[in-house]
Order: structure tokens, then sequence, then C-alpha cells
């Protein structure tokens, strides 16, 4: 019997581990700037959490993963989506009473959703998203995009632009589902069986429609700028005009609506104008929703947040030709030259890590040529050979793989010697590499052994 990976799952390991670790460490670097906290929800939560009344969503409609506990009635669901999950615990865990507002939290971690795998899109996908919450501000809505834009444009996407719509109030949303239900109602026989159903819970989506988007009456259909109140044409008027004083490029859209339907006054996409990424070009969304902290028993709060796929993120850097994460090198490879040496060898090694110095040893016994050509592999600065020697004598034979220098030092000097070869702040990473001349290396080997 074979086993294989589910459809629409990876593994991530080896080189592209160290992409995603780069990704993440940039993440996390971005919200301590910010001043975001890390928040870590569970990976099912009750399936209310997510399936509300009247969502029109794909999401909750056809695409979640939902079970019921055995001999009983309650009903779980794999987390579709990072937000709800969030402010389910804000409430829960009154984060609401706190001081300082918003409540301002993200979040890193794998999604699932039962859709149709194609590239760009898995069944456990990983997201990174942020919340802020508590504060109903076009400051925040702002600050959100802008943390959105600085992490994409600093790994180096250059062609990306932030596609902006509001979809105002309560009041002003409720005119405009009342305007675009009485707009459609001759149409509604000629759209597709998700539009029909949309029609019922939320008109709005239909506007999102990918298979009946290029018709007369999608392109027809009213505007959601014609139906907005005095404070939801403010409120977007102050989002756009601090965009303007930033510098940060966006474009307004009047068909942005989004997939999950707790969305209020602004939304917003950051896509990708790179012809590389083809169809999958939006790499970021989000936007503003005033009626879910409610809904979960909190106060009328609001909260606006926006969400990412890592893998999205990663074929877009791959798509530009910007390559994330190699594996660092190692600061040292201890070779052991005599088997009675092992054992020395192996404390010599502990006492690097010890001292923060990334070094590795061979376990399986391989010859000497097999060690220094795993020592190049892992791109080692320094080779360290211990023989019987060495050993005996609690010496230590080191050399630089770049230089070819080698010395030789009591084993209580090892660390003052390793930490006078790196500069000051170093974090012990480096660039320099040499390739080593393995057949000259070997012969060394074999004399110091003599």
């Amino acid at each position: 019997m074979s086993y294989q990976i589910p459809r629409g799952t990876q593994d991530i390991y080896g080189e592209a581990s160290y992409s995603w670790q780069q990704l993440e460490t940039l993440f996390r670097q971005f919200c301590l700037l910010y001043n975001f906290d890390e928040i870590r929800t569970p990976i099912f939560e009750h399936t209310n959490v997510f399936k509300r009344e009247n969502d029109s969503s794909d999401m909750v409609n056809k695409e979640m993963y939902t079970f019921t506990l055995p001999n009983s009635s309650t009903s779980l669901t794999l987390r579709p989506e990072g937000t709800a999950g969030v402010v389910r615990s804000f409430v829960e865990n009154k984060m609401y009473a706190l001081p300082d507002l918003p409540v301002k939290l993200y979040y890193i971690g794998p999604m699932h959703r039962h859709e149709r795998p194609q590239k760009g899109r898995l069944r456990i996908f990983n997201q990174f998203g942020i919340e802020s919450l508590g504060l109903k501000s076009p400051y925040s809505d702002v600050e959100a995009m802008v943390l959105a834009y600085s992490i994409l444009r600093s790994l180096g996407l250059d062609h990306i632009t932030i596609l902006l719509n509001t979809l105002g109030d309560d009041e002003s949303r409720s005119a405009y589902r009342s305007a675009l239900k009485e707009y459609f109602a001759p149409y509604v026989d000629d759209l597709c069986s998700d539009c029909k159903r949309r029609y019922e819970q939320n008109p709005l989506r239909l506007l999102d429609c990918k298979v009946d988007h290029d018709k007369d009456c999608m392109k027809n259909a009213p505007s959601m700028a014609d139906y907005l109140n005095k404070e939801s044409r403010e409120y977007f008027r102050t989002v756009t005009d601090l965009l303007d004083v930033m510098n940060i490029p966006y474009r307004v859209d009047p068909s942005l609506v989004r997939g999950l339907d707790y969305y209020t006054h602004t939304v917003f996409e950051i896509v990708s104008e790179s012809p590389s990424m083809g169809a999958q070009a939006t790499l970021l969304a989000g936007g503003r929703y005033d009626n879910l902290i409610p809904y979960f028993g909190g106060p009328e709060m609001s909260g606006i947040g926006w969400a990412l796929g890592e893998e999205r993120i990663l074929l877009a850097l791959e798509a530009e030709g910007i390559k994330l994460g190699e594996k660092p090198p190692l600061d040292a490879y201890v070779m052991v030259l005599n088997p009675e040496a092992r054992s020395y060898a192996f404390e010599l090694l502990t006492e690097l890590r010890a001292n923060g110095f990334r070094s590795d040893m061979d376990f399986m016994g391989k010859s000497f040529k097999g060690q220094f050509k795993a020592a190049d592999r892992a791109h080692a600065k320094f080779t360290l050979l211990i023989g019987e020697d060495e050993a005996k004598n609690r010496t230590v034979t080191i050399k630089n793989a770049q230089t070819r220098e080698q010395t030789s030092l009591n084993a209580d000097e090892l660390i003052d010697f390793m930490d006078s070869q790196f500069e000051e702040g170093d974090e012990h990473g480096h660039d320099h590499h040499h390739e080593h001349d393995h057949d000259h290396d070997e012969h060394e080997a074999h004399d110091h052994q003599d």
C-alpha cells in the first residue's frame, strides 16, 4: 500500500522551508514595528462562529470542513479564515475592556477550505492576517493598508496597487441592497445558480460573480456611490485623502465587494499587475466590519483587518524573480579523523552550539572525503579536524575554508578563537563561501592523522 499526501495539500521542507521562515519573520518584524501582538486561536471552532444567517459567501455555503463530535450534536468546523476566531476571542476574553484601543492583533497559521485545488489555491493553505479591533476610525483603515502595502513592497514586489471601495454603513448598504434587488429582478432567471442564491441572501455579492461578470446587466448595475449617506461619504473621503497624503497608489473600484458578508465601509485588495501572475493577481484582501463584534455578544464596536495567503505571496515573488530564504551556512563542521576521537569531537560540537555557533558533524561514520563533501555542501566556514592526538591532548586543529589557513589551539581557546573570526554583531550569518579542494583537504587529513 502506498501513502500519499491528500489532494490540495503540500509538504514544506528543505530549502523551501527557509523561504517560509524568512517570510514569516518579516511579517512578525513589521507587526512589532506597528505595535500588533500575536494571537493564536484554535484550528477548529464551533460551526456558528463561521456560519452566520444570510451569509452568501461560497466559503460558508460550499467550502467548509464541518464535523460533529462522536455521540454528540456539537458541530465543529476547521477554520476557513482567521477573522471570526480572532473576534470571538476578543469578545470572550473581554479585550474590549482594555484601556487602550484599538486592540491590534496578528495571526499566522493554516486555514481549510474544500475547493478545487489549483495553482495558488490549496485545501490547506497558510494565512497571515491582522485585525485592529474596538475603534472605528479612517486612520485605523489607512494604518492597516499602509502596513499591508509596506510588507509587500519590502519583499520587492514593485507592480502592486490597492483597489479600494466603500460599502457604506448599515443604512447605506440597506438602501443599495434594495436598489440592486429591484434592478436585478428582471434578470435573475438568466443568472448562474450561485447568483440566484446571492440575489436572496445578499445581492451585493452579485457584483462579485466570476461567471456572469461580462453580462450587460452586471456592467450597468447601480453604483454604491449613489446610495451612500453623508457619514459614509465623509468617512470614505477621509480614507482616500489620507492615502493621498501617504502617497500610496490606489484605484477606486465600485465593483469591489468582499466574499464574507460582515464587511462595512472600507474594503480593499492589493493586486499584482505583473503579467506573469496571470489570473491570480489578488495578493491580499480585507476591510472594515461594524457588526461582527456585536454578533459574538460584544459591545457595539468596529474592527478592520486583512489577510494574505502565504502560498500566493511566494508565487508572486517567484513570478517577479525574487528569491527568499536560502539555508544559512554553517559556522563550523567538526570532522572525525579517528573513531576513538568521536566522543571528544561531539563534546566540541556541543560547546560550539552552546555558544551560538551553527555547527554539525557526521554521525554515519563517513570517510574523510565524505565528511569534507558534507562540510562543503553545508558551506561551513570552518572545519575542525579532530584525530587521536587532539583527543589525547584536548587540542583542536581548525581550518578556515576561505583562506585555507590552519590553526592549532587548546580546547579552552576554541570559543575565543571563533568569536575573533566574526565581526561584532555578525550573528554568525555569512555570505563567504569557498569551495573545498576535496583531494587536497583529504590528503591533509591523512597527513594529520599520521
